[in-house]
């Protein structure tokens, strides 16, 4: 494992063990808060990161293995997003805590094994209006999903 990669599977466990022990100490009633700005209550926000976000983990394996990555607008995203918040809108701190454990792991190990070349692979990705590669595609699963912590934190105090 390169030490960029070392680097950013510390980054990304740190947020990941981080949520795992928000969501294990998350009261009822703050789970079921609205998170302002995302309009969402807190379980479906931690659930968001926990298959949305980290769901990012197809993007980059496709770029490592060189393949094109979908285009997606933003638009298509927000529907997405709307789709979840309402099929997901009764999710519980079980099924999220399982998702949080099981998608975690997937990232660490798939970013444990990477070296600098993979690394610095790159992708068209419509959305960043360019192409990306691999790390910035990781920094992007760990930057998002501290926002929403933050956010989710703000919420229930």
């Amino acid at each position: 494992m390169s030490q960029k990669a070392k680097e950013l599977v510390e980054r990304f466990n740190a947020l990941n063990n981080e949520l795992i022990s928000f969501v294990e100490n998350c009261s009822d009633e703050n789970w079921k808060k609205v998170v302002s700005g995302e309009e969402w209550t807190v379980g479906v926000v931690t659930r968001h990161v926990a298959g949305g976000h980290y769901g990012l983990l197809d993007f980059a394996k496709n770029i490592v293995a060189g393949n094109a990555l979908p285009e997606i607008s933003m638009e298509q995203i927000d529907q997405m997003n709307a789709k979840h918040a309402q099929d997901n809108a009764h999710c519980t701190k079980k099924e999220v805590l399982g998702m949080l454990r099981k998608n975690g792991s997937f990232i660490a190990e798939f970013v444990t094994g990477l070296n600098d070349e993979d690394l610095a692979k790159t992708a068209h990705f419509s959305l960043a209006g360019g192409d990306i590669n691999t790390k910035q595609l990781i920094k992007i699963i760990i930057h998002g999903g501290t926002e929403h912590l933050t956010n989710i934190k703000a919420a229930i105090s």
